[in-house]
C-alpha cells in the first residue's frame, strides 16, 4: 500500500485488497504500457464502424477524420488531468470519486459508469462472437447467413468465456495482452490499407468513392404538388452505374405496391422519376405525412455466365434536397465531434482505474496523448479507405448500404478460408483487447467497490459480464451512435463533478485515510455533487425536448460537464 492505514481501517467494511492503494513496486507501467494499452483499446470494430457512419451521414472523408482528430484531442486533455489522482494515490476511480460524491454516494455514479461499460461488453463481445460464427462456417463449409442464429449466439458465449479467462488471471495478464496485441493490429491496419490500395490500383481513386459513400442511394424531393425520386446506385472505376435496373414499393391508393416491374438505367445519367406522372394512383397523402414510404431495389443482369445480383431494399427519404447544406452541416459536425468525445467518455471517468499503475504523471500524459489520438485517427482512416477500397474492389455492391461497413462483414468476403480466419482471428484480438480494459475492469472495480468485504475485482468482473449479456447486444448494436450520443450527456456531467471536486475544492490533496473510512470526512452523501450532475444533465434534456435549444442536446458532452463543472466549483464545500 502507498501508506500503512491504521488496522481498524484496513477492516472497515469500505476496504478490500483490490481497492486499496498500490505499492510503488505495483506501479510499475512505462509509457509505452499506457500507449499499447490504448492501441489495443483503440483498435476495435466500433472504431472502424463510426468513422464509416460519418462518411455514411454525407460528409467526406476529409472532413470525418478531423472531426476524429479534434474529437479524440479533446477527450484526451480531461483524460490525463483526471488520471493525475490516480497516480499519485495509486487508487481506483470508485474510491476516488469517494471524496467528490461521498462514501455512499459513490455507488450511483459508479454503477452508473458500471452499467454502461457492460453494455458495450456486451456489444463488444457478440461483434467477437461474430468473428467466431464466421470462422466456424468457414472450418466446417456452412453457409454464412445474416440473420440471427444458433451458431452466432454459440459464438458469442465462447468469446465472453475468453474475456471472462483474463479477467480471473487479473490485471498482470490484461497487460501482457495489451502489449502483444498492439503492434499485430498496427500490423493488420496496415495490410488493410494495402489491400485495398493494391486492388483499386489506386490511392486517390480509393479515397474519390468517399463521395458516393456519402450520397444517398435513393431520395424523394418534395416539389409541393408533386414528388420526384432521385436515384444514384453505385459507380464502377469507368464511372458507369452497376445496376441495370430498379423496381418499386410505393404506397398506391389502392394499397397495393407495385415491386413487379423493372426499369432500365442508363449507364451515365443517374435516373430522375416524376411519380405523380408515371403513378397517378399514388398515395401522395401518405407520403407528404410519412406515413408511408418508397424504397426501391437495384438489379445487375449477370453476363457472361456470371450471376445476376440483387441489392436490398432501400428506402427513400422524402426531403428537398439531396446536399447537406449551411446550419444542416454544422449541425451534423457538433453531431459526430460529441459522439467522438462520448465515445471514450466512459473511460475518461474511470481513467484512474488504469493510470493508477504508472508512478509518473508525465508517463501517463505521454503514454495517453501518444496512444490514443494517434491509434484513432489512423485505425479509422482504416475503416474509411477500406470501406471506400471495397466498393471498387466488389464488382457485386451495387448501392452504398450493402458495403461491408464492418471488418467482419468485409472479411467474409474472401473466398480463401484460411485468409479469412486468420484475418477474423485478428478481429478477436482486436475485440479482445478493447473489451477487457475499457468494458470490464471500470464495472469489476464499481461492483467491488458495493460490498468491498464481499466482492472481490474477479467476482465484480464477473457480475460485468453477467449484466452485458442481459443487456441483449444483438438488439443494442444497430443503434451505437445514437447510445453513445445519449451516454455522453449523462456522463459529461460525473466527469465535471470528479475534476471540480479534485482541482478546484480539493486542491489535487485527498486525506487517503478517510477515504476508507465510513465516518470520516467524506462519509455519507455529498448532494451538491448530485444537483451539480443533475442540472447537467436537465440543461441537455432541455435541448432534446425544445426544438429552439436543440444544440444543447447535439453537445450533450459539452453542456453537461460545463454546467456540472461550473455549478460545483460555484457552490461545492471548499476542502
Amino acid at each position: 500500500m502507498r501508506e500503512n492505514l491504521p488496522t481498524d481501517l484496513t477492516q472497515s467494511d469500505l476496504y478490500n485488497k483490490d481497492l486499496a492503494p498500490l505499492s510503488p513496486e505495483e506501479q510499475n507501467w512505462s509509457m509505452w504500457d499506457l500507449a499499447a494499452l490504448w492501441v489495443g483499446v483503440a483498435v476495435c470494430i466500433p472504431t472502424y464502424v463510426l468513422a464509416s457512419d460519418i462518411v455514411k451521414a454525407g460528409l467526406n472523408w476529409i472532413e470525418a477524420l478531423i472531426i476524429i482528430i479534434l474529437g479524440n484531442i479533446i477527450i484526451t486533455v480531461p483524460m490525463v488531468l483526471n488520471g493525475k489522482a490516480g497516480v499519485k494515490y495509486g487508487i481506483p476511480f470508485p474510491v476516488i470519486g469517494r471524496a467528490a460524491f461521498g462514501v455512499q454516494g459513490i455507488h450511483l455514479a459508479a454503477i452508473l459508469r458500471a452499467l454502461v461499460a457492460c453494455g458495450w461488453f456486451g456489444i463488444q463481445t457478440w461483434l467477437g462472437g461474430e468473428a467466431i460464427y464466421v470462422i466456424g462456417c468457414k472450418l466446417f463449409g456452412l453457409p454464412i447467413v445474416e440473420r440471427l442464429c444458433l451458431g452466432r449466439f454459440v459464438g458469442f458465449g465462447i468469446f465472453w468465456l475468453i474475456n471472462m479467462y483474463f479477467i480471473w488471471r487479473g490485471t498482470e495478464s490484461i497487460k501482457w495482452l495489451e502489449e502483444w496485441s498492439a503492434p499485430i493490429l498496427i500490423l493488420v491496419g496496415l495490410l488493410l490499407i494495402g489491400w485495398g490500395w493494391y486492388g483499386a490500383g489506386s490511392f486517390g481513386l480509393v479515397l474519390e468513392q468517399s463521395q458516393q459513400l456519402s450520397t444517398r442511394t435513393a431520395y424523394v424531393e418534395n416539389k409541393g404538388d408533386n414528388f420526384i425520386l432521385h436515384l444514384n446506385p453505385l459507380r464502377d472505376k469507368s464511372g458507369n452505374f452497376r445496376a441495370d435496373s430498379f423496381r418499386l414499393a410505393l404506397p398506391l391508393a389502392n394499397n397495393q405496391p407495385d415491386t413487379s416491374v423493372f426499369y432500365y438505367i442508363n449507364s451515365t445519367v443517374a435516373p430522375v422519376l416524376n411519380l405523380k406522372e408515371t403513378f397517378p394512383n399514388l398515395d401522395q397523402t401518405a407520403l407528404s405525412n410519412s406515413s408511408k414510404t418508397i424504397s426501391v431495389q437495384f438489379k445487375q443482369n449477370g453476363e457472361n455466365g456470371a450471376k445476376e445480383q440483387v441489392s436490398k431494399f432501400i428506402p427513400a427519404e422524402v426531403s428537398s434536397s439531396n446536399e447537406l447544406e449551411g446550419s444542416g452541416r454544422w449541425a451534423l459536425y457538433l453531431k459526430f465531434l460529441t459522439i467522438m468525445v462520448g465515445f471514450w467518455a466512459t473511460m475518461s471517468i474511470s481513467i484512474s482505474d488504469i493510470s493508477r499503475y504508472t508512478n509518473s504523471q508525465k508517463k501517463q500524459m505521454l503514454g495517453q496523448f501518444l496512444g490514443l489520438p494517434t491509434t484513432m485517427a489512423l485505425y479509422s482512416f482504416v475503416g474509411i479507405f477500406v470501406t471506400c477500397a471495397s466498393i471498387v474492389n466488389f464488382s457485386d455492391i451495387l448501392v452504398s448500404e450493402d458495403a461491408p461497413w464492418n471488418p467482419v462483414a468485409l472479411l467474409a468476403r474472401f473466398d480463401s478460408a484460411w485468409v479469412v480466419i486468420v484475418a477474423q482471428l485478428t478481429m478477436l484480438l482486436a475485440t479482445l483487447s478493447t473489451n477487457i480494459a475499457a468494458n470490464v475492469i471500470a464495472p469489476a472495480y464499481a461492483f467491488a467497490n458495493l460490498i468491498p468485504q464481499k466482492l472481490t475485482f474477479k467476482t465484480g468482473g464477473l457480475i460485468a459480464g453477467l449484466v452485458g449479456i442481459a443487456c441483449c447486444p444483438w438488439i443494442l448494436l444497430g443503434s451505437i451512435a445514437n447510445i453513445l450520443l445519449f451516454v455522453s450527456g449523462l456522463l459529461g456531467p460525473v466527469l465535471g463533478v470528479l475534476m471540480a471536486d479534485y482541482f478546484v475544492l480539493k486542491r489535487q490533496t485527498l486525506s487517503l485515510s478517510d477515504l476508507y473510512n465510513s465516518r470520516g470526512e467524506y462519509a455519507g452523501v455529498n448532494f451538491t455533487a448530485f444537483v451539480a450532475v443533475f442540472l447537467g444533465v436537465g440543461v441537455i434534456l432541455l435541448g432534446f425536448f425544445v426544438p429552439q435549444l436543440s444544440i444543447l442536446y447535439q453537445m450533450s458532452w459539452f453542456v453537461g460537464f460545463g454546467v456540472a463543472f461550473g455549478f460545483l466549483a460555484l457552490f461545492g464545500k471548499k476542502g
